[in-house]
């Protein structure tokens, strides 16, 4: 019988959700931060269970049986997004599906918009990083064009239009 190493909880809970993605990629939950973020990715680094890859990490075949698991088999229509050429439209608008940025533009397509309040929840971010993201990324950098109006309660409602 084969003993599994010992692992932190922190390890053990990146390691055991990496390992549930088609892709194995290694997403540190929000709650673990600075120096203990740190110092988890380097251990798994230094023991060889992750690797770097696309902006990332990812699970390698000794992470997997560290956990005592086997890499799934490769599916042929799930490709990992790579970079810039791997971009995709997210209904004319180039951003990966599935981000904040994704769920930003989603929440902000909809026809009656969305309050500040709407977008903190949709996106995990605090009321001037919202802002920030619609001023820096949307209207500058992909040129969108941000309503922003007020409803009848005086809360800020921003629209794409």
């Amino acid at each position: 019988m084969h003993t599994l190493p010992k692992l932190s909880p922190a390890q053990n809970l990146l390691l055991r959700t990496a390992a549930r993605r088609v892709d194995g990629r290694v997403i540190p939950p929000d709650t673990l931060r600075g120096g203990g973020r740190a110092k988890v990715l380097t251990a798994l680094l230094q023991r060889g269970w992750i690797e770097p890859a696309y902006s990332g990490h990812i699970l390698t075949e000794a992470g997997y049986a560290a956990i005592g698991q086997q890499r799934p088999a490769p599916q042929d229509d799930v490709h990992p997004v790579d970079g810039i050429d791997d971009l995709q439209l997210l209904e004319g608008i180039a951003v990966r599906p599935g981000t904040k940025l994704a769920a930003l533009v989603m929440t902000l397509r909809r026809p009656q918009g969305a309050t500040s309040l709407q977008l903190m929840l949709a996106t995990g971010w605090q009321q001037h990083t919202v802002r920030g993201a619609i001023s820096g990324l949307l209207r500058k950098k992909l040129g969108l064009s941000v309503v922003l109006a007020h409803n009848g309660t005086g809360e800020r409602v921003y629209r794409l239009v």
